[in-house]
């Protein structure tokens, strides 16, 4: 008889979320974390007494009560509403794109003016969008993609916006409201006391080897449950046997500052070119924090090497069709489960990582 029911592979929301069902259901679980903490990429780390989001901003939001009712039964939220600002070249506009943003770009003051204004740009696009460019014009125009689309998303993605498919952008939100709140999502807010209350109590009856990697011992790990849940990258789970997928990452950089209020918002994002970091973070922000200095962090997108962390699979056609390969491969396994952003090769939003587990869970005999 093995020691374990499970073995989750990789301490974050997705395991967490299995976790937490097994425990319910009277399974043991070792979770095994390559990193010194669990939590994956929602870990905060306290700082002047503020909760800094170390691997980049995480702001919970769904439209799923599900969800929403899961992570509220567990930690209390608070009501924070995510509105970031766009610095361009020293002119701050609101985001999404909404009539405070078209205000300040054109000097229009009502819907039906922006939208002409939009519309009359977005002419200029005729025919099937043939890249990211052309796709972002037709969207929202010239001007709002030269200003705030242009020099962001060819920092994030290190390839000029001719050379990006147009897939990549199927939608950008244009609002012809005065409402600065990002997401449509029904529900949204941080954990009071930060994510790793919530990691805590997802985790709470495991047994946990931090700084371990699975792989490189996976016989004897694998002889330890009757069955693993993965959540590492796919890839490399199979040696890399097809090739390697293509993943964006990231750098940070993170200063304590001797001043209360650093830029006023949580979220500020550096829309040209030639700013190296694609926004400033000031996690005080998320919870209201009144501490008398701030932290800082500035994020820079990178490219992927192996090593790195890797945040933002590639999903681009060749991609894909590799990732398919490896899916194949993982659809015959009897005793591991892939799953969330690495696993599954998927850019997950908090909210869909747990739909995702809670789903997998139920399909596992959990719930």
């Amino acid at each position: 008889m093995k020691k374990y029911d499970i073995l989750l592979v990789g301490g974050g929301l997705y395991n967490g979320v299995i976790a937490y069902y097994a425990a319910k259901a009277g399974k043991k679980c070792l979770v095994v974390e390559k990193r010194e903490h669990l939590g994956g990429n929602i870990y905060c780390e306290d700082m002047e007494g503020i909760h800094v989001h170390k691997y980049g901003a995480h702001i919970f939001h769904t439209s799923n009560k599900e969800v929403w009712d899961f992570v509220n039964a567990l930690v209390e939220f608070n009501r924070y509403t995510n509105s970031p600002v766009a610095n361009y070249k020293g002119e701050m506009y609101n985001m999404p794109f909404n009539m405070n943003t078209f205000n300040k770009m054109w000097g229009v003051r009502t819907p039906a003016e922006a939208k002409a204004k939009i519309d009359e740009q977005k002419s200029a696009i005729i025919g099937e969008p043939q890249n990211l460019e052309e796709q972002a014009i037709s969207l929202v125009g010239k001007d709002i993609y030269e200003k705030l689309v242009k020099g962001y998303t060819e920092k994030q993605w290190g390839r000029d916006c001719k050379e990006l498919p147009a897939f990549i952008i199927k939608r950008l939100p244009v609002r012809y409201t005065y409402d600065n709140n990002y997401f449509n999502d029904r529900y949204q807010g941080i954990p009071i006391g930060g994510y790793n209350e919530l990691t805590d109590r997802l985790y709470a009856d495991c047994d946990v080897e931090l700084g371990r990697d699975y792989l490189a011992d996976k016989e004897y790990y694998d002889g330890l449950a009757d069955l693993v849940v993965y959540t590492g990258t796919i890839d490399e789970y199979y040696g890399y046997k097809f090739g390697k997928l293509e993943y964006r990452s990231l750098k940070f950089e993170t200063e304590v500052l001797d001043e209360e209020n650093h830029q006023g918002v949580a979220v500020v994002n550096y829309t040209d070119r030639e700013t190296p970091y694609t926004r400033i973070i000031e996690h005080k922000h998320f919870e209201y924090g009144t501490q008398p200095k701030t932290v800082i962090t500035k994020e820079y997108p990178v490219t992927w090497t192996e090593g790195m962390e890797p945040y933002y699979p590639v999903n681009n056609e060749d991609n894909q069709e590799l990732y398919r390969k490896y899916a194949e491969l993982a659809k015959a396994e009897s005793s591991v489960v892939f799953g969330g952003r690495l696993g599954e090769y998927k850019y997950y939003d908090m909210d869909k990582v747990i739909e995702s587990a809670m789903n997998k869970a139920g399909e596992l005999g959990l719930r």
